[in-house]
């Protein structure tokens, strides 16, 4: 009797982690369809791309966006906001930063994927953190599938500017060690959700310049499809 009893308990203890395990996987499938649908929805619609003006580089490893920008511009030295001084190999001459923003601690305790933990992936789902930049120093990008030219009217870049700088608290940036030699990280305002991601934050800084991109981004893809690779034709303007 006893061992009937506990293998009928140990078949409702599957059953119910079976059930567990199927709506995580539903709920994962539903999100991830919901954000192919909401980064197809165009923001800023019509937008041409400037034939003459500031070129930016959309740039991607896959999972996470990130904005390059020219280091000086009669808009902007972003020299005096990241100052090379902040990394390790300070004496390069830099032309251009990255910038994005993310969770601080995925930022600061994945330095490869490897290292993410489940644990921390459904942390980030649920409950959210705290925002992050992650600043990359770099010397003439090339245009590349990874790194998308952009060009924008120089009104456009100043809107971007601007809106970068939202993101930037007031001074003295309280800094933290980067992955290499060239980037740092930065605390950031803001709170990282499911729904407010670091491919999110990308797109949001592109509409606000008023470039033509999707309303919902979680998803690198959602960015990236809105921004040709070298080469590729022009989205064509409904």
């Amino acid at each position: 009797m006893v061992d009937f009893v506990a293998a009928q308990t140990i078949r409702k203890i599957a059953l119910a982690a079976r059930a567990v395990a199927l709506g995580v996987v539903l709920a994962l499938a539903v999100f991830v369809l919901a954000g192919w649908a909401g980064s197809s929805i165009p923001r800023n619609s019509g937008w041409q791309e400037a034939d003459d003006g500031i070129q930016i580089l959309v740039e991607t490893n896959g999972v996470h966006t990130a904005l390059i920008l020219p280091l000086v511009t009669p808009e902007k030295d972003w020299r005096t906001t990241f100052p090379a001084a902040d990394i390790a190999a300070a004496h390069y001459p830099y032309t251009h930063v990255s910038v994005s923003w993310g969770e601080r601690e995925v930022f600061l305790n994945t330095r490869t994927w490897a290292d993410l933990s489940p644990m921390t992936v459904l942390r980030v789902i649920g409950a959210g953190g705290r925002g992050l930049l992650h600043i990359g120093h770099y010397i003439r990008p090339a245009p590349s599938e990874h790194a998308r030219p952009l060009t924008l009217t120089r009104a456009e870049y100043r809107e971007l500017v601007s809106a970068i700088e939202g993101s930037i608290p007031p001074k003295p940036l309280r800094s933290y060690p980067g992955y290499g030699a060239q980037d740092v990280f930065y605390d950031a305002p803001g709170r990282y959700t499911a729904a407010n991601t670091c491919n999110q934050w990308t797109s949001n800084m592109l509409a606000e310049a008023g470039v033509e991109i999707g309303w919902w981004t979680p998803f690198a893809g959602g960015v990236m499809k809105w921004v040709p690779a070298p080469g590729e034709a022009p989205r064509i303007q409904e």
